[in-house]
């Protein structure tokens, strides 16, 4: 994945210079002439490193630092100043702004290079040990929000496959509730958010999740529509989860009467191969997002699932791409993927190598869930 820098400066023949230098090294440039075009950029994408100029007329580059500051989203993007100034008071200005470092524009080439690789190279090692430590104080801890193993049945097979935005924790969520040797609950939710806040608040919601559906089975009631609206009473009532909002995909699993059912909460349609059709049949739910609105339906639906059919429950960073740069979705070009690696014959496993090559452009955390009528 290439690196991104943005440069800032009013000087268009160094901001060209600068991105030459650097897109021929393998790193990716966008540049902006003003503070307020930076700023703009910064609305729709998030780079990895900010180069600015100190001197640029109306916002200079200490008014820019300071902005950045002011935001929690932006503050922490490393951040380097350009300057042909070398004046030590301009120097230790940008250093108290939090700066990283100050590059002159009289500095040669190679030296640049070395000090932007040295630069990046230290900041993905620091991201990297932060990250391990927090992985492994929540394996110490059970936080887990995809489960170790699908869990075996007689008359189905479960396989799911999840893969998270550049290797950060992210919203998506998977879990297997089996009560019984018949009856086996199948989650796939999605918190609204990105990266580390929505991975937090996944925790919360599938504890919610699971105590709803323990608690309705306790009771001896199995019906999808009651246990989500109960669920989504209790979360549109807590306090730290009145502004968080997540899909949900929910499947009840009868393995003694071969019957699936389905509902769901702001999700994507449940998507069913059959023999003998011409695409993937698609179910809507009616419901919406979790705890968006105190008294909300569910519908339920029961689906027959025939032998060697299959069901896929899919989250929304299935359904994006990459186009010129742009984030587009579109759920048929999933469908019709699907479909075609199915009537040719996949395998499981060779749908998820499909799906998830490191070659496709990933711009979401993304998780699919296949459950397949097991042949007898």
């Amino acid at each position: 994945m290439n690196r991104k820098i943005l440069l800032v400066d009013d000087d268009i023949v160094q901001l060209k210079l600068f991105e030459r230098l650097l897109t021929s090294n393998g790193y990716s440039c966008k540049i902006a002439l003003s503070v307020d075009e930076a700023e703009q950029f910064l609305m729709t994408e998030v780079p990895d490193l900010i180069i600015s100029d100190y001197q640029m007329p109306i916002k200079n580059g200490f008014d820019f630092r300071k902005r950045l500051l002011e935001h929690d989203h932006f503050k922490n993007i490393p951040f380097l100043f350009l300057t042909a100034v070398n004046d030590e008071s301009y120097i230790q200005q940008g250093l108290d702004l939090k700066a990283i470092d100050y590059i002159s524009k009289g500095t040669p080439s190679a030296h640049i290079l070395s000090k932007i690789d040295n630069l990046m190279q230290s900041v993905r090692e620091h991201y990297e040990r932060s990250l391990s430590e927090i992985k492994g104080i929540a394996e110490k801890l059970n936080l887990r929000n995809t489960p170790k193993r699908a869990p075996l049945l007689k008359n189905f097979s479960i396989h799911y496959f999840n893969q998270s935005y550049q290797n950060q924790p992210g919203g998506d969520f998977i879990d297997f509730i089996q009560i019984n040797d018949r009856h086996t609950f199948v989650i796939l939710g999605d918190v609204m958010g990105k990266k580390w806040g929505a991975w937090f608040f996944s925790f919360s919601f599938l504890s919610y999740i699971r105590s709803a559906i323990r608690l309705c089975v306790y009771d001896g009631n199995f019906s999808l529509s009651e246990i989500l609206s109960k669920l989504n009473r209790v979360i549109h009532s807590d306090e730290i989860l009145g502004d968080i909002f997540s899909t949900l995909s929910i499947l009840l699993i009868d393995d003694t009467e071969i019957k699936v059912y389905y509902a769901g909460a702001g999700d994507l349609p449940l998507l069913k191969y059959e023999q003998g059709g011409t695409e993937l049949i698609s179910y809507q739910s009616d419901g919406i997002l979790l705890g968006f609105s105190e008294e909300s339906s569910f519908n339920e639906i029961e689906i027959e699932l025939n032998e060697n059919e299959e069901l896929y429950l899919i989250s929304d960073g299935m359904i994006d791409f990459e186009v010129n740069g742009a984030k587009k979705s579109d759920l048929n070009i999933l469908k019709e993927k699907l479909y075609k690696l199915k009537k040719s014959g996949k395998t499981t496993l060779d749908i998820k190598n499909n799906l998830f090559n490191k070659h496709t452009s990933q711009v979401d955390d993304c998780s699919i869930i296949i459950l397949n009528r097991v042949k007898r």
